[in-house]
């Protein structure tokens, strides 16, 4: 069994910054952290402007110059703030760090993929973690939790519309025409699914009675099925019962989200 008291004081001192949110050194960095974020993105939206990117495309690219440089220093000390290294650069937030930081560096081998730093906006993800610092966490493991626990109603419910709107779209295709902009199948139902789901691009319209019929009930059910989702999940959120966590993170593999009073990490087992 690991335990943190094996790490190097600057390592232990490193990770507290970094990954913990419930210290005041904590709370400073994942400010500071959403800041950078919030101000390197407005520098990728900024350079999309023509006329912005002529009159101060220099600035905009010492801007972003800048900004990878502050995030793969920040990477690069998340990866020697934890035991396992590996672990954290293939988390789910270890490849939002990486892929925030890639497309600048890329830009130098391949001219024309700047256009790839919009991959940065991942990074604002972050911003759950501060949210975390006022109070948010248990809103937000209740809230995972439930959609967790509805996953299986979710998928059997979105495989019988994608069954309902493949016959019915078929149907469609069976009672129009080319004309009237039914020229397969697949586009019938593609025709199908933008109905029912009410959204209704107009780009393709039944012409006749019968295709006016099934598009009438498709219409009348699509408010039904938006409803039934709202209800499996509203219903899994009132049976949902989250055991009270804290934001810290395990010193080994980054795992967040352990009850106030566990002493291990549920994941790796190492000690917190």
């Amino acid at each position: 069994m690991n335990d943190s008291s094996d790490m190097p004081r600057w390592r232990h001192r490193l990770h507290t910054i970094i990954f913990e949110a419930d210290t005041p050194a904590g709370k400073r960095f994942d400010v500071a952290l959403l800041w950078a974020i919030l101000l390197s993105v407005a520098v990728v939206l900024a350079e999309s402007v023509e006329s912005v990117k002529d009159s101060h495309g220099t600035l905009l690219v010492i801007l972003e110059y800048t900004f990878t440089a502050v995030f793969t220093l920040e990477y690069v000390l998340r990866l020697l703030a934890v035991r396992r290294r590996w672990k954290y650069a293939v988390s789910f937030y270890g490849v939002v760090d990486l892929l925030s930081i890639l497309p600048t560096l890329v830009e130098l081998l391949l001219p024309g993929a700047a256009s790839l730093r919009v991959v940065r906006m991942l990074r604002l993800l972050r911003i759950f973690r501060v949210l975390k610092l006022v109070g948010f966490l248990r809103e937000a493991q209740t809230l995972k939790a439930a959609l967790w626990a509805s996953r299986r109603k979710i998928t059997v419910f979105l495989s019988a519309v994608l069954v309902l709107t493949t016959l019915l779209g078929t149907i469609v295709y069976m009672v129009e025409d080319a004309e009237a902009g039914f020229t397969s199948i697949p586009r019938s139902i593609y025709w199908a699914i933008v109905t029912v789901t009410t959204v209704g691009y107009g780009d393709i319209a039944p012409h006749t009675v019968p295709g006016q019929i099934v598009a009438s009930l498709m219409m009348i059910l699509g408010y039904a099925i938006i409803a039934v989702p709202t209800g499996i999940v509203g219903a899994e959120l009132a049976r949902t019962t989250i055991v009270d966590t804290n934001t810290q993170s395990c010193p080994s593999c980054s795992a967040e989200g352990h009850d106030d009073d566990a002493d291990f990490c549920k994941r790796c087992g190492s000690a917190l």
